[in-house]
């Protein structure tokens, strides 16, 4: 355990460990290692800096004065000492109970010491000590002579496991090759030419519209969206827009009129009124504006988890989560992206949050529908013209659509 005069302060970076001693006076680099967070056994350097900060005396003095004062005790605490060495300091040496006698050096130590270091000296502290000296000496002795584990002073400093290691206890399952597999996505995604790039909810949006209402808009297009096609989604919204896609102006329009509006969308007429009871929910509640929580936006009426997630990324620009639509749903199960198969859209979500780097959360959902609405389709996927062919179980297997049987078979 790390001695409690002792505070540590992680001062340096890239492994770099530094112990600042006591009164802030005194700098003594005790370990400088550089090693594999994963194994915590490649390589491990020590160094003592005492002379670059102008104290090379006054350690080899620290030095000295404890390995003097650590050796007395152990003799007097030595019952197999020889009685004539007993005697002789029994004839020269006062009893003074528990407390030693301070030699010269500790004289001098205590001097150098005393405007800086009021710490009691107990034997515990001065052993850890002189092991913490010797550490600086040799790099093959630092295991042996040191009992302060890096182990012991991450505990103490709270210092966060590396990115590396926590994502190994806390993930115990990867799909195999699925970065490789990412990034063939991406290369097959790089026309960006699916109809979600160019008609997507981000681009629905009037640009010189006040940002409160640019994210109604965000929200609206969303809502329309569910089992509906990008294009006819983005048709609605132009005529929405041209109406005049406000709160304000929503909710003066009638139930007929704004279904004639958006008659073209899957489930019309319940949209109609979940976006009506979202809006009077907006301006009583929000002063017009949209929740800026995905807590808040699934409490809409006709949102859900999947809508509320992108709307964060394209309303608030904040990646809260991954949004899983019927595409990112489809081809997660097909390349085997989660452990086991998964029936809805947000049990999906919560597999891919589980093992998915948080970094790469803002583009999966943009690329994998593009690439349903390209390549992994619903029905007769173009399995010969994909990268992955051989890297998805789907491809590798089925000659067309696994969706899809064939007429002789029925």
């Amino acid at each position: 355990m790390i001695p409690e005069s002792l505070k540590v302060y992680i001062l340096g970076c890239q492994g770099s460990l530094l112990i600042w001693c006591g009164d802030g006076n005194v700098f003594l680099r005790v370990i400088e290692f550089i090693m594999s967070r994963s194994t915590r056994s490649k390589t491990i350097a020590a160094l003592n800096l005492s002379e670059k900060f102008g104290f090379k005396e006054k350690d080899k003095l620290d030095s000295a004065g404890l390995k003097s004062k650590v050796q007395k005790r152990k003799l007097d605490d030595d019952p197999k000492s020889g009685t004539d060495n007993n005697k002789s300091k029994a004839e020269t040496k006062p009893k003074r109970g528990k407390n030693l006698e301070i030699d010269e050096n500790e004289v001098k130590l205590n001097k150098a010491r005393e405007s800086s270091l009021k710490v009691e000296e107990t034997s515990k502290d001065d052993e850890n000590e002189v092991k913490l000296v010797k550490a600086g000496k040799a790099s093959s002795k630092v295991q042996e002579n040191c009992t302060t584990k890096i182990e012991d002073i991450e505990d103490c400093c709270n210092i966060p496991a590396s990115p590396s290691k926590d994502l190994q206890e806390k993930v115990k399952w990867f799909p195999h090759n699925w970065e490789k597999v990412l990034s063939n996505i991406r290369e097959m995604r790089s026309s960006q030419d699916a109809p979600v790039d160019d008609m997507g909810c981000h681009k629905t949006m009037d640009p010189k519209a006040p940002p409160e209402v640019q994210r109604y808009h965000a929200l609206v297009s969303l809502m329309l969206s569910s089992q509906t096609k990008d294009q006819v989604t983005y048709a609605a919204m132009l005529k929405l827009r041209e109406h005049g896609l406000t709160v304000d102006n929503i909710l003066k329009t009638s139930d007929h009129d704004l279904g004639m509006l958006i008659n073209t969308v899957g489930f019309w007429r319940r949209k109609v009124e979940y976006i009506k009871k979202t809006s009077a929910i907006l301006k009583e509640r929000y002063n017009g504006d949209i929740p800026n929580t995905v807590e808040g936006l699934i409490e809409l009426p006709g949102v859900g988890p999947k809508m509320a997630h992108l709307c964060m990324t394209t309303a608030w620009n904040k990646i809260q989560g991954i949004g899983v639509d019927t595409h990112v749903h489809r081809i997660s199960n097909r390349l085997g992206w989660v452990q086991k198969a998964t029936k809805t859209p947000e049990a999906t979500r919560v597999a891919l949050e589980s093992w998915l780097p948080p970094k790469f959360w803002f583009e999966v959902n943009h690329l994998m529908v593009g690439f349903g609405q390209q390549i992994c389709k619903p029905v007769g996927p173009k399995c010969s013209d994909c990268l992955n062919k051989q890297l998805c179980p789907v491809g590798r297997t089925s000659k067309g659509s696994p969706n899809k049987k064939k007429k002789s078979e029925k």
